[in-house]
């Protein structure tokens, strides 16, 4: 009898100690991995969020990278974790979407492995081609790949990118065929395009941008909900009738499954908080990307639908990684 009470107690202690460890996270430093290289725009948007959200939890929010697999190797790293709120990740269209789509060794599931936190922000995208290439806008651009199917290429971060499959997404809502000539990150494909090795290139804004800005590149068209204040005369993927291409990037925070509600609520209300600070909202803004801030509901419904019309393009086009 007095061994069972001890036991009981013991239990008792040990759930008192669970609920206390969640209600007083965090207790130590958050650790918040970014699946690619420093350097990018997913990495931007970690850094720029982790110093005020570790001020806001109370505990610093560490950001470290580990890329490789198109992000696969860090996000896989996220899914192994203890759902204990240490070990939080960057979630990218690239790693819950496109790759999964065409990549059937993907080392987790999606839906199955991940718990969505937060969507941080959404990035546009953009098709811009080197000043040499004949087409100086959208229409031009269109009538000349369309007049020579298969002539033009252009280049992508890699295959089973997000670059990728929504050039392969614009000729199949189109009919424009050219060759994809994949590279190991979006650097060395915008360092081709400025230097004419390839015409064209579908890329994240804020990494094309500056590019554009300095005319080594020229902006045709741009994935986003309305024309950008950073290039007003550009037109939208929406506006030129390819509104299924209208789609952007999102840079969104998740933990392995099974984390507790609790701590999900708690994060995502603390990263909500931080993105109303204007300083924030500009650093952020100010590479072309839109605040989001969603729900975990909501960014589990974008993550879905993402998945889904990714994995129609790779089914349609017949895309694989070889």
């Amino acid at each position: 009898m007095i061994r069972r009470t001890a036991l009981t107690l013991g239990m008792l202690a040990l759930l008192g100690t669970t609920a206390h460890a969640q209600s007083g996270y965090p207790a130590k430093p958050i650790r918040l991995l970014v699946p690619f290289a420093a350097g990018g725009t997913t990495d931007l948007i970690a850094r720029v969020v982790a110093d005020p959200l570790g001020r806001e939890l109370g505990q610093p929010v560490v950001v470290e990278n580990k890329g490789g697999g198109g992000g696969a190797i860090g996000a896989a790293e996220t899914a192994r974790a203890a759902p204990d709120g240490y070990n939080l990740g960057v979630a990218t269209v690239s790693t819950t979407a496109t790759n999964p789509a065409i990549n059937p060794k993907i080392p987790y599931n999606v839906f199955t492995d991940f718990t969505p936190v937060v969507n941080i922000a959404a990035t546009p995208n953009v098709i811009a081609a080197n000043p040499q290439f004949a087409g100086k806008d959208y229409k031009s651009f269109l009538a000349e790949v369309k007049k020579n199917p298969g002539k033009y290429s252009f280049g992508s971060p890699g295959t089973g990118s997000i670059g990728h499959l929504m050039m392969e997404m614009f000729m199949l809502e189109t009919g424009a065929q050219m060759v994809h000539v994949p590279y190991r990150g979006s650097g060395p494909a915008l360092n081709d395009a400025v230097a004419g090795q390839i015409p064209l290139i579908f890329d994240n804004l804020p990494s094309a941008l500056p590019f554009i800005k300095e005319k080594r590149l020229t902006a045709l068209v741009v994935a986003a909900p309305r024309r950008l204040a950073v290039l007003p005369d550009v037109p939208t993927l929406a506006e030129v009738g390819a509104p299924n291409v209208n789609r952007m990037a999102y840079y969104g925070i998740v933990g392995p499954k099974g984390l507790p509600k609790d701590i999900v609520d708690k994060v995502n209300a603390a990263v909500r908080k931080v993105l109303t600070d204007p300083a924030i909202r500009k650093r952020i803004e100010d590479t072309g990307s839109l605040i989001v801030a969603d729900t975990p509901e909501k960014f589990a419904q974008e993550i879905k639908a993402e998945n889904t019309a990714y994995k129609n393009v790779v089914d349609k086009q017949k895309l694989t990684m070889d």
